[in-house]
């Protein structure tokens, strides 16, 4: 897990938006559901590929796609390994949450799992990072600096994880993942409340394409209508 869900999709995706926008790779991020949903579906007997589902992801990606700017695939040629990688951090991000789902069976604890995968994970990068950037070279952050990294350590990354195990283990790798749909929702949303920004009719109609696809691939309220109707 150390490997699947840091190691590997952090290098690749840090890597990545260093040669391209931040608007693309939240685009090529967004497909870790669709990749999550066909290593489902080769991998696990219970989270099989069915219209719903395939639907859902189709309708999801496609409002990323129109929330962050159709005219950001315009970049799509800028660098193409670039590219790969970030869509080697979402293949992995996915093949992470069908691995993970053994450790609900095995009877660990989300706090137990995500404390062994940021271990592991923090051991394997300590020599990378002393490798490429040479922290002894580098001047002494301040106070702010050590701020932020605290908070993401603990709000973004470790809670972050606790919370993913247990949701990991209560509702399958797919509607897990389905989380990196909701991420440019809430990165314009707490723009708009917060920071003053302007919601656009797209973001709104990106926003409504995503919500009916986490319909879809939930799947309980068209049987429902079914049910109505019948």
């Amino acid at each position: 897990m150390g490997c699947l869900n840091d190691l590997i999709p952090f290098c690749l995706i840090v890597w990545g938006q260093t040669q391209i926008g931040g608007g693309l790779a939240s685009i090529l991020n967004a497909t870790t559901p669709i990749f999550t949903v066909l290593a489902a579906h080769w991998f696990t007997v219970d989270e099989k590929l069915t219209g719903g589902r395939s639907l859902g992801v189709a309708l999801g990606f496609s409002g990323v796609v129109i929330l962050i700017g159709i005219d950001t695939l315009y970049c799509a040629q800028a660098d193409g390994f670039a590219q790969l990688a970030v869509l080697g951090g979402a293949l992995s991000y996915a093949l992470a949450g069908i691995f993970g789902r053994r450790f609900h069976r095995l009877d660990v604890t989300p706090v137990q799992t995500a404390t062994g995968q940021l271990t592991v994970s923090a051991v394997l990068l300590l020599p990378v990072a002393l490798l490429v950037e040479q922290p002894w070279s580098m001047p002494v952050p301040d106070a702010a600096a050590f701020g932020a990294v605290a908070g993401l350590a603990l709000l973004s990354t470790a809670l972050a994880y606790i919370l993913y195990f247990r949701i990991l283990a209560t509702a399958g790798a797919t509607n897990l993942l389905l989380v990196t749909f909701l991420i440019p929702v809430s990165a314009i949303s707490l723009g708009a409340f917060f920071l003053g920004e302007r919601l656009e009719w797209f973001h709104l109609l990106g926003m409504s394409l995503i919500g009916a696809g986490l319909l879809a691939i939930d799947g309980r309220f068209g049987a429902r209508v079914r049910h109505r109707m019948s």
